[in-house]
């Protein structure tokens, strides 16, 4: 998403001599590439290294798998949680992992080695969610025993403990600059955080307030993408703390679902599906684009290509496979 507000659909003169339709009205052509297996249990978390170069996910099965976004090939497995991981995440320089377990830490890991490097102790519950700030010297973590914690990733010490939450926290996420902490909970709250502060600035909240399970910031850091399991997905404006748009037409009424923007192409939010599928919906006009058929359980998560018009998904246990879908779009 570009910081102004998106131009007009180009008229047929901006678009050359070309008589296709315009840009904006095109859809992606996704089809899928590549399917990976490995994982024992359900996949619970794919994301691409910054750089583009690499995919990590993590399993209920306790391990963190490495493979080449180029080729899908396995590069290597992490194992060294005593639980299963619900989360994993890339550092900004896309040489460093964190991972978050059901048994109460999170472990930040070298990629080139595959060594484990801090062990983060506090939380009094399973971890669910983490994520690196983009100058990557902190981890934002998020659990079910309601708090958010603020991590330093040099000497693996809390910085801060947030009592963000009335319930399990489901995502937390940081801003482009780092500056602001977005975080989501079962008890229907989206918070945002001051990072340096751990000030709650905002709170925001629906009519109704069904379980918030997913949130993140826009690329541009000026809106919030949340899910509900109440099958929502709703892009906020959060300094106005105003609904823009509503994603609807997949099925999320249980599981904590990643959601994306994809902005290599097209501008699309992708979100998985209770109903095995991936949807792809048009950012702007909210229809439903496409929907990708092939996992034969739950997609729990996606992750979008820094550059490249590809997703990841991944699927629960009755599958357990990562899918990789590519399209010209």
């Amino acid at each position: 998403m570009s910081s102004e507000a998106p131009p007009p659909p180009p008229t047929s003169a901006a678009n050359g001599i070309t008589a296709g339709p315009p840009k904006t009205a095109q859809k992606p052509n996704y089809t899928l590439k590549y399917t990976l297996t490995g994982h024992t249990k359900a996949v619970s978390s794919v994301k691409f290294s910054v750089d583009g170069n690499w995919i990590a996910s993590s399993s209920a099965d306790k391990t963190v798998k490495i493979w080449s976004a180029e080729d899908a090939k396995i590069e290597r497995t992490i194992t060294g949680h005593k639980m299963g991981i619900s989360d994993v995440a890339w550092s900004h320089d896309s040489k460093l992992l964190v991972s978050a377990s059901d048994d109460k830490t999170l472990k930040i890991w070298d990629f080139s080695t595959g060594k484990c490097l801090k062990t983060l102790k506090g939380h009094g519950n399973y971890v669910f969610c983490c994520n690196f700030n983009p100058q990557s010297n902190l981890i934002v973590s998020g659990s079910f025993d309601e708090s958010v914690r603020i991590w330093d990733v040099r000497n693996g010490k809390c910085l801060k403990t947030l009592p963000a939450h009335s319930d399990p926290v489901s995502a937390v996420n940081f801003n482009r600059d780092g500056s602001l902490i977005v975080s989501s909970s079962y008890d229907g709250l989206c918070r945002i955080w001051d990072t340096a502060s751990g000030q709650c600035l905002k709170t925001l909240i629906d009519d109704d307030n069904p379980p918030v399970s997913f949130v993140k910031f826009s690329p541009n850091g000026k809106y919030i993408l949340a899910a509900t399991l109440d099958n929502t997905l709703k892009l906020w404006d959060y300094s106005k703390g105003k609904c823009l748009k509503t994603y609807t037409g997949h099925k999320n009424s249980k599981y904590c679902i990643f959601a994306n923007f994809s902005v290599t192409g097209g501008k699309w939010i992708v979100c998985g599906s209770e109903d095995n599928m991936v949807y792809i919906w048009n950012l702007q006009t909210k229809e439903i684009v496409q929907k990708l058929e092939g996992h034969t359980d739950v997609v729990l998560c996606t992750g979008c290509h820094p550059t490249k018009n590809i997703i990841a998904s991944g699927s629960l246990e009755n599958d357990k496979t990562i899918k990789i879908w590519i399209s010209d779009y």
